[in-house]
């Protein structure tokens, strides 16, 4: 039997997604908020504000009907921006039928909370762990709808819900991997953004690999950090939701948070930034969320610390690098 799919969420991001699903034999519907973009997708197949010259695969439908997307769909996915889902999510929980599998490909801690995905998601709801899945990994988008190569992690505490929803999203050109840790999965994809923002910033300002380099590195080890003191996996760290998503986000010019850092660090303001730039960057709303989640858990993260010094403190990137790097040396694996 054709696997049922609900996609909340016609961005890049959950339009590759929905693509990925219907590559793979399951039947989609895509919630779109606008009536003109759903009757686009429904008539032209394709996505005008996003991918205009891709053409969708037909087992894609479009509705602005929460009851009529999420319908008797297996799993309902999730592609909004982190700091609209509680509410969101409050308006479309009375449409979701009480044995799907909510599924998160949002990469944010919501702000005045600290609470990841799944918590907000758990808190709205009320689902229990099984019901809760994340997927996270290096997976630009912009990439993905040109079907080339990418994995990606899909993690729930529930190990044959992950396998479940592996099968529904495996194609010859996605291949997911299994994970338990829902957690380090999310810490990983939040944090990456965070970093991403800084790796953006020093290219912005003219510096090299080296710089980059470092700032990667030891933005790997600040997520770890967190991680475990979360809970999480430290292996996760290594994997694709880690290591991967991040070296993804930091070295391509396709990442929303590296390129909104590089403008930046060319001198440009937050506000003409975002002015400039019609998607979002989960790493400039969430990097405040990410440093008060690191807090609450007594975790140092002094790049995390620069970058909202910078977005939300408006301190000059050249001040707020030199003052990370005049910070007292100490061992590595601190």
């Amino acid at each position: 039997m054709t696997t049922r799919i609900a996609v909340f969420g016609g961005g890049s991001w959950g339009t590759a997604f929905a693509m990925i699903l219907a590559d793979a034999g399951c039947r989609v519907t895509l919630w779109g908020r606008r009536p003109d973009l759903v009757d686009a997708v429904n008539r032209t197949g394709r996505n005008p504000d996003y991918f205009p010259d891709i053409p969708l695969p037909t087992g894609i439908t479009a509705t602005t009907d929460p009851t009529e997307a999420a319908g008797d769909a297996e799993f309902v996915v999730l592609a909004v921006p982190s700091q609209t889902l509680r509410a969101n999510l409050t308006r479309w929980a009375p449409a979701i039928a009480p044995d799907s599998v909510l599924v998160s490909l949002m990469k944010g801690v919501e702000l005045g909370t600290a609470k990841l995905m799944s918590q907000v998601i758990a808190e709205v709801t009320g689902a229990g762990p099984r019901r809760i899945a994340v997927v996270s990994g290096p997976n630009l988008a912009p990439e993905i709808v040109r079907r080339q190569p990418a994995a990606s992690v899909v993690a729930c505490r529930d190990e044959e819900v992950a396998r479940r929803l592996q099968g529904a999203c495996h194609t010859g050109y996605y291949r997911p991997y299994t994970n338990t840790d829902v957690v380090g999965c999310e810490i990983g994809g939040a944090v990456k953004n965070v970093i991403g923002l800084a790796v953006g910033i020093a290219g912005g300002l003219g510096l090299g690999d080296n710089t980059k380099a470092s700032l990667i590195t030891r933005g790997l080890a600040e997520t770890t950090r967190l991680g475990l003191a979360m809970g999480a996996d430290p292996l996760s760290f290594a994997g694709l939701a880690g290591m991967g998503d991040l070296v993804a986000t930091c070295s391509s010019p396709l990442s929303r948070n590296q390129t909104f850092g590089a403008n930046l660090g060319r001198g440009m303001t937050v506000d003409e930034t975002v002015a400039a730039t019609r998607q979002t960057a989960e790493g400039v709303t969430s990097c405040e969320s990410v440093l008060d989640l690191a807090r609450r858990h007594d975790v140092e993260m002094p790049i995390a610390e620069m970058v909202v010094d910078i977005v939300r403190g408006g301190k000059s990137p050249q001040v707020a690098v030199k003052e990370l790097m005049a910070r007292s040396a100490k061992p590595e694996r601190r």
